[in-house]
């Protein structure tokens, strides 16, 4: 257990772009190894990935490891978890940090496999305890509980974090540190899989929850999907998302990218409307990031009104739509 020292993220790209979560980890990396007195190692892998190594240094690593081959050129299972695999027998490090996204979901339980290690899925919040291990803190039994989790008896400690949970820090250009090109044998032998085409669907007309800098919710208190015009008018002037609560995408109203909450998105916007939702802990769990809360209930115990920083107690229908005439009315005034 002595041996391992460090803590790392794997720096996830899509199609040579790295991913925001990948900065969002090296944010969270850094703060754990300033308090472990260990360095911070981000992992890229992929072809044509080495021109993030440098911003990822700005971002808070010590050292970057480039694995770069146009046999990694496309995420396959395979190639990646054993590259991932081999540089951890290698070094030994002590904590690995992976975005919970799609590729990160079905990386990281891999190489826990082949290493014989633990791991904690989703995980919302990381802390250390008392003797410096990692406390994995996610959600469990539909959100009614937070759970902390340890790793005592393996290394490295792994988890997936989910995206949007931690905000990155703005880079330091001061900031120096190691580059190192890692050689990986690998062969397409190894790889067990072809990727014969790629989809990627896409909505028409709505923005994605995940990128959004405003976000409009619904939840239960919106009736009919009819109703959902109101919310789309007051998005639609604020350049904003739409989104809803689990209830209402369960019933088809809107497509699953757009659900927000434990089960859907973890979202970080500047301004979030939360719009006849009651506030289960289900769906908190994805907005406790938001910089602005305002929610519009007309139960005044809506447990939604004691994460919001403004809350109106009304009938959405009578509220919505005198928001949206101010709105109007300030935006023909500039």
């Amino acid at each position: 257990m002595s041996e391992h020292k460090g803590v790392w993220v794997y720096c996830e790209t899509d199609e040579s772009r790295l991913k925001r979560v990948a900065l969002e980890l090296v944010t969270t990396a850094r703060d754990l190894a300033d308090k472990l007195g260990e360095e911070v190692v981000a992992v890229l892998i992929g072809n044509d990935i080495e021109r993030h190594a440098e911003g990822l240094i700005w971002q808070g690593a010590d050292k970057v490891l480039v694995v770069n081959d146009e046999i990694l050129a496309k995420y396959t299972t395979d190639a990646y978890s054993k590259a991932l695999a081999n540089l951890i027998e290698a070094h030994k490090p002590s904590i690995l940090l992976l975005g919970a996204t799609t590729n990160g979901r079905d990386l990281a339980p891999r190489v826990a496999a082949k290493l014989k290690l633990g791991l904690t899925a989703d995980c919302t919040g990381l802390e250390l305890n008392d003797k410096k291990q990692l406390l994995q803190i996610r959600p469990a039994f539909s959100g009614k509980v937070m759970v902390e989790l340890v790793s005592p008896e393996s290394r490295p400690q792994m988890t997936t974090v989910r995206p949007n949970v931690f905000k990155p820090a703005e880079p330091d250009d001061s900031r120096t540190g190691d580059i190192e090109h890692v050689k990986m044998q690998m062969s397409p032998d190894d790889i067990r899989t072809e990727i014969l085409e790629k989809v990627k669907e896409v909505v028409e007309g709505m923005i994605s929850v995940d990128e959004a800098e405003v976000v409009v919710c619904s939840g239960r208190g919106i009736k009919e999907p009819e109703n959902l015009k109101l919310p789309e008018e007051l998005a639609k002037l604020l350049d904003a998302a739409v989104g809803g609560s689990r209830p209402i995408v369960d019933l088809g109203w809107l497509p699953p990218t757009q659900q927000v909450g434990q089960s859907g998105r973890t979202i970080l916007p500047n301004l979030y409307f939360a719009l006849g939702i009651s506030g289960a802990v289900q769906h908190t769990a994805g907005i406790r990031g938001a910089s602005l809360i305002v929610a519009v209930n007309k139960d005044p115990d809506a447990p939604i009104f004691e994460l919001s920083d403004f809350g109106i107690v009304g009938d959405l229908f009578e509220v919505l739509p005198e928001i949206i005439a101010e709105i109007k009315r300030v935006q023909s005034e500039r």
